[in-house]
């Protein structure tokens, strides 16, 4: 994960986000993205993927993401990886760093 004080922060708060995420039945949470390549700028948000249950629906996906919003302070997209294709998944494994 990069360097920047976002790449910090999700070090910091590891174990909260892990633990949110575990909450709703989520695991396997990686960063991708600027945050993770380290270069994300001021208007950045935080791109996490993660393996949701078949089951899980939008509004129980948004409250986990606002969950970790609140936790971090920090704009945040909770991707389920289930939805990336082998094409954006693909693009997206260039710059996965596991949480």
């Amino acid at each position: 994960m990069g360097r920047s004080r976002r790449g910090y922060l999700l070090s910091a708060h590891r174990r909260q986000v892990l633990e949110i995420a575990g909450r709703f039945g989520a695991r396997n949470v990686e960063v991708f993205g600027s945050v993770a390549r380290g270069d994300d700028g001021p208007s950045s948000d935080i791109d996490l993927l993660v393996d949701i249950p078949d089951d899980m629906g939008l509004f129980t996906l948004a409250r986990m993401e606002l969950e970790v919003e609140e936790l971090l302070g920090e704009s945040v997209d909770l991707v389920p990886s289930r939805i990336l294709k082998s094409g954006p998944r693909r693009s997206a494994d260039l710059d996965v760093v596991p949480l």
